[in-house]
């Protein structure tokens, strides 16, 4: 799923979980993934790992045909530039992919200088 979420169906976040600290991290991917509970860890069948996913509030209905909640979850892959800084995405992010510090409940994260993999972010952190 592409990083323009409808913020339609993240009306019922209430929290974000990071598993990880997102201040180290350019950026995470986003996906709206079907879960069984509205609160807790979800399962997580990708490769690579999930760094953080959001809580529903006690409003949530779940899918009428699955009985499933949609729920945001952030993950990075094997590929992504936190692991392989010179890979594939040294410059460039994925579609999906947005800067964790935008993330807040019911609104969808957006692209930044920095999880592009700019130049003049990553020189700015050098020098920070």
């Amino acid at each position: 799923m592409s990083s323009l979420l409808n913020e339609s169906d993240l009306l019922h976040e209430n929290k974000v979980v990071w598993l990880e600290n997102p201040e180290h991290l350019d950026y995470v991917r986003q996906a709206l993934d079907k879960t069984a509970r509205r609160r807790g860890k979800p399962r997580y069948a990708r490769d690579g790992r999930m760094v953080g996913y959001t809580e529903l509030d006690e409003h949530a209905e779940a899918d009428p045909d699955s009985g499933l909640q949609l729920r945001r979850v952030f993950f990075l892959l094997p590929h992504d530039r936190d692991t392989d800084p010179d890979g594939v995405y040294h410059q460039g992010a994925p579609g999906e992919a947005i800067d964790p510090r935008t993330v807040e409940p019911r609104r969808a994260g957006v692209k930044t200088p920095r999880s592009q993999g700019s130049l003049d972010a990553a020189a700015a952190v050098r020098t920070a």
